[in-house]
């Protein structure tokens, strides 16, 4: 049987109702504007009324007599006088709006626990901020702490959120060490578990402390709105970069500020470095670039030294040339980078200088991704062969010019088996997960300006793009779509960006080296890589 259709009315209640809700809620807000001074007025009527009959009621029996006569003769003489009444009625609407006034008590100062948790604060910087040679110090025990602190704001907790301190000219602020002593002090005085952000004033003397907000990370794998060349490492703070991104937190859309890397000719930072503990996200970082890569038609090698078989969703991919997990796969794959490199570069020096433009192939990205390369550094010299992070010299010295990108991500016990290459030509650094703040400074060349919290999630750290600023970081979830550990609509997400599979076309003596990778798992044989000639471009 054919359902009839709802009668309009009902279709097309809601709207109306929710119309209505609107127009009463405005009618109520101007009424109440309207009405401010009456209601004003009749709360102090009800505040005199209470008054009076409660001093009728304390007043005894005996004198009640008297007080009736007294205020009879009062009301003759205001009725017989000219403007009697009118001043009258003046004189109780005045005092009636007086009694009715808002009385809210405006806080104007700390309270007695902020107090003391300033001035023990105030207390704690004396023996750094003051000197016995100093006739009038601006930090001396038993001195006033509101000298020094200009400004300050706490949380319902009664915990201090932002601070705003003055220090004397003497105080070496330009010292790292100096500067390092104070944050950890007020760190461990203001709260532990929280993130604090330290901002010094060198010219003015002045520190400001505040509380950071914790980053988002609900914020799953997406199509970026971004050029090609550019690739999101992450997200972090609204005052560390001038550019926000629109992205999807879920259902809900939002504009958020990311860390754009840019890679190409042009870059500056052309190759990256990923340092962090086990479990800290390096692994999820590598699959945000390649997934990213991917969608801007770039090539990818991806080379696996922890062997987990993470990357596995990549394989067969269109764009993904190969993904190895062996030392001698590691090495022959490594090995054509290198010559692939070599042959982007000749082939872009002879067309230019004939007036032509670079070939097609040779500006297509390229990106290796490396993940654990020391792992597989150890086998090979382990096994008596070459090592594989040789290999890379080539493509880290010479990969700008022949849009070829190299991405390494490390652990912390490991880092030592890195050569000096990619220390060298690594300008891009990220650090993830948790780690001491000398840490972070032997990697980043900075230590942060935040002070890094104890338990972190997933993918976040720090980020610092050649001689930039240190930024705090939060990677997109990008997690193994095949892992069922992980949360199902993460891993939706990142099926939903993959390009589609592809077979592995024929090897024939007419295919170029670009249409050549090496295969997944086994070597590539020396006949079947074209020899590159030895000039340099």
């Amino acid at each position: 049987m054919a359902r009839r259709p709802l009668p309009r009315i009902l279709s097309s209640g809601t709207v109306s109702l929710s119309r209505g809700r609107d127009f009463a809620r405005t009618a109520a807000d101007t009424a109440t504007d309207v009405l401010h001074p009456l209601l004003t007025i009749g709360r102090g009527l009800r505040v005199l009324a209470s008054a009076g009959r409660r001093r009728w009621c304390e007043t005894p029996k005996d004198k009640r007599g008297p007080a009736l006569f007294l205020g009879a003769a009062c009301v003759l003489v205001v009725a017989l006088v000219p403007y009697g009444p009118l001043l009258a009625l003046i004189t109780l609407m005045a005092a009636a709006a007086w009694q009715g006034r808002d009385r809210t008590p405006v806080k104007t100062g700390p309270s007695d626990a902020e107090t003391e948790r300033l001035g023990s604060l105030y207390e704690a910087l004396v023996p750094y901020f003051s000197i016995p040679e100093d006739p009038n110090p601006l930090f001396a025990h038993g001195g006033d702490w509101d000298k020094a602190f200009s400004g300050y704001e706490f949380d319902e907790a009664g915990r201090i959120t932002r601070l705003h301190i003055r220090y004397p000219a003497y105080f070496t602020d330009g010292e790292a060490a100096s500067r390092a002593r104070i944050e950890a002090l007020l760190h461990a005085k203001s709260g532990r578990g929280r993130e604090y952000l330290f901002d010094w004033d060198e010219e003015g003397n002045q520190l400001d402390l505040s509380v950071l907000a914790a980053l988002p990370t609900g914020i799953a794998a997406q199509p970026f709105v971004t050029a090609p060349g550019e690739t999101v490492l992450g997200f972090t703070d609204a005052g560390g970069v001038q550019r926000t991104l629109p992205v999807l937190e879920g259902d809900e859309p939002r504009d958020v500020p990311p860390v754009i890397w840019r890679t190409g000719p042009r870059s500056t930072e052309p190759h990256l470095l990923a340092v962090g503990q086990p479990g800290s996200g390096t692994s999820t970082l590598i699959r945000s670039v390649a997934v990213q890569a991917l969608r801007h038609g770039g090539d990818v090698l991806i080379v696996d030294g922890g062997g987990s078989g993470e990357y596995a969703c990549l394989s067969g991919r269109a764009g993904v040339l190969a993904v190895e997990c062996g030392p001698t796969g590691a090495q022959a794959t490594l090995e054509w980078a290198a010559q692939e490199t070599e042959r982007r570069l000749i082939a872009s020096h002879r067309a230019r200088e004939s007036g032509r433009p670079a070939p097609e192939d040779t500006r297509r990205p390229l990106w290796i991704l490396l993940d654990q390369p020391s792992v597989l550094a150890h086998l090979a010299v382990a096994e008596g062969g070459p090592d594989p992070l040789a290999q890379l010299q080539v493509p880290l010295r010479h990969g700008r010019p022949a849009h070829v990108t190299v991405v390494v991500a490390e652990h912390f016990d490991h880092l030592e088996l890195l050569n000096d290459s990619v220390w060298q030509h690594t300008r891009a650094r990220i650090v993830l997960g948790p780690a001491g703040i000398q840490q972070i400074a032997d990697v980043l060349g900075l230590p942060p300006h935040t002070t890094p919290p104890a338990q972190v999630p997933p993918g976040r750290g720090y980020a610092r793009l050649g001689a930039g600023p240190v930024h705090r970081l939060q990677v997109p979830a990008t997690p193994d779509p095949y892992d069922e550990a992980t949360h199902p609509a993460y891993r939706q997400a990142v099926l939903e960006l993959l390009p589609d599979r592809q077979q592995a076309p024929g090897r024939g003596p007419g295919k170029s080296l670009q249409a050549q990778p090496p295969a997944q798992g086994s070597a590539v044989e020396a006949a079947e890589i074209p020899e590159v000639p030895a000039e340099a471009p």
